[in-house]
């Protein structure tokens, strides 16, 4: 299946947003909200020496700018969880969410969530709170979903499900995260092959899109993006996403569409269209956005761009030949930013074009002007 899918039962992908709040992005949380009293991102970084980059898929069929590796590559994650038990605790004064989740191990989110505390997450003195049990990842800096989810050999969708993960998936150092148990449907123990499988790395774009940024600092702000690909952001530096989606969507390329939105003749579904054009043809942005991925690690799609453009709407061009823009670079709508190839699964050149709201792909061609 050409279309992004979501994480094969291997594969795993992480994680991100902070938050347990409408939007579920990282912001100012409330968490660290002390209970009243009874008396009542990084800077950018240039490229440096020593980044490897290891062929994926078809990736040395397709050209691109010098970069680093993705953050889940050059951040890998130790699966250092700590088993906390189901318990109760009483609030002391000075308390909240976030200490009390330091002193329980317990992530304050999960608190929130068990004890139906609504933002802006007020607590008070002497109210006693349910602690869920449960395994749980304390968030480093830099660290992404789908490197988590890679440690613990755990699907980064049923991560993001625990953890009531929302747009725009992006992590807080610090952060403790709830990892879904590993034990067998059935009760039996795994095999070898079983075991390995669950570690076995099969990205498709949702976990890009979804676990593919690095954590950020409490603190700390994203980069935001800049119009040059000459700007070579470290892999776990956060980048910025547009608020609003500005305008409509035009079409990526001239060409043909040789195939549509859905299930084909045979079974299989495709999460977007695909366009016939010769090889070389310009790329271009379906409208102003910021790239949130550029590279060949989903081998299906070979070169491949993804653009964010706010309000959770996102664009994917696949089997490019030849990738034109950096991560965290802003482009304007009718920019070009690849050129048309046939890697991939590809077996003549095209474009694999996708529109997504949020985590669902949505069929490109009532989104894009008749012709």
């Amino acid at each position: 299946m050409m279309g992004a899918r979501p994480m094969a039962p291997l594969a795993l992908l992480m994680l991100a947003a902070c938050i347990p709040q409408t939007g579920g992005g990282y912001r100012d949380s409330g968490y660290d909200r002390p209970a009243p009293r009874q008396d009542r991102h990084s800077q950018p970084q240039s490229q440096q020496d020593g980044w490897e980059r290891p062929a994926l898929g078809n990736e040395q069929d397709v050209r691109r700018l010098p970069a680093p590796p993705p953050a889940w590559q050059a951040r890998k994650v130790q699966a250092d969880s700590r088993v906390v038990a189901g318990t109760s605790y009483t609030v002391q004064p000075g308390d909240s969410l976030r200490s009390i989740s330091m002193k329980t191990g317990a992530g304050s989110e999960a608190i929130a969530r068990a004890n139906n505390i609504p933002s802006p997450f007020v607590i008070r003195v002497g109210q006693k709170l349910t602690i869920p049990g449960g395994r749980y990842h304390l968030v480093r800096d830099g660290e992404t979903g789908i490197a988590i989810a890679i440690a613990y050999g755990v699907d980064w969708s049923r991560i993001i499900a625990v953890n009531d993960l929302e747009e725009p998936y992006i992590l807080r150092t610090g952060q403790r995260l709830l990892i879904p148990d590993t034990a067998s449907p059935s009760g039996r123990p795994e095999t070898i092959e079983q075991r390995a499988a669950r570690f076995h790395l099969d990205l498709g774009v949702d976990d890009i899109v979804t676990g593919g940024q690095p954590a950020i600092a409490e603190k700390a702000k994203p980069a935001q993006p800049t119009a040059s690909s000459a700007r070579v952001l470290s892999p776990t530096t956060p980048v910025a996403a547009p608020a609003r989606l500005a305008g409509g969507f035009q079409w990526p390329l001239k060409g043909t569409v040789i195939r549509r939105f859905g299930p084909g003749a045979s079974g299989e579904r495709n999460d977007g269209i695909k366009i016939a054009a010769p090889l070389d043809t310009p790329v271009l942005a379906a409208a102003d956005g910021v790239v949130a991925y550029v590279g060949s690690d989903i081998p299906a799609l070979g070169g491949l761009v993804i653009l964010r453009h706010g309000d959770g709407w996102t664009t994917v061009y696949g089997h490019a030949g030849q990738l034109l823009v950096q991560r965290g670079q802003a482009v304007k709508k009718g920019q070009m930013i690849a050129l048309s190839g046939n890697s991939g699964f590809a077996d003549r050149p095209e474009l694999h074009f996708e529109i997504r709201q949020g985590r669902s792909p949505v069929d490109p061609l009532p989104r894009l002007p008749a012709r």
